[in-house]
């Protein structure tokens, strides 16, 4: 039997069992059928950000920012070119710490941007500070 790997939906946020061999074939949500990876980073809030970290296979990177941050903004743009790089095989995902308080407070958030590595619901890596596209994938390549 082919091994599978649980995929959250970054639309509906249901979970999606999709056989790993296939991740690269542009799977669809069974449940609302839009395309699991758009090779964009997902914006997540405090409702979303548990089945995300908790439910998804493949690693979950997390990108601490907020809106005045001028940092968080340099960066935004090698960050989604770092999503299109490392989809399907890694999940990067966006949190804003204006919007999303208590999550940056539960994961002691100190600057922004800061990244942060999950693998099955457990923090493996942590980077402060921006980083080019280049940057970024290769600390996550590096991590996981």
């Amino acid at each position: 039997m082919a091994e599978s790997s649980y995929i959250v939906c970054p639309h509906c946020n249901s979970v999606n069992r999709i056989i790993t061999g296939r991740l690269v074939d542009n799977p669809k949500c069974g449940h609302c059928k839009k395309i699991l990876f758009s090779r964009h980073p997902v914006e997540l809030t405090a409702k979303t950000f548990t089945q995300h970290i908790n439910r998804n296979d493949i690693p979950v990177v997390v990108d601490f920012w907020a809106s005045w941050c001028g940092p968080c903004k340099m960066m935004a743009p090698a960050y989604a070119q770092a999503t299109a790089e490392l989809e399907p095989y890694v999940r990067l995902v966006k949190v804003n710490t204006e919007k999303e308080q208590a999550l940056a407070g539960q994961y002691n958030i100190r600057s922004i941007p800061t990244l942060v590595i999950f693998k099955k619901g457990k923090e493996v890596a942590r980077q402060p500070g921006a980083m080019s596209a280049e940057d970024i994938v290769r600390w996550v390549r590096l991590s996981i």
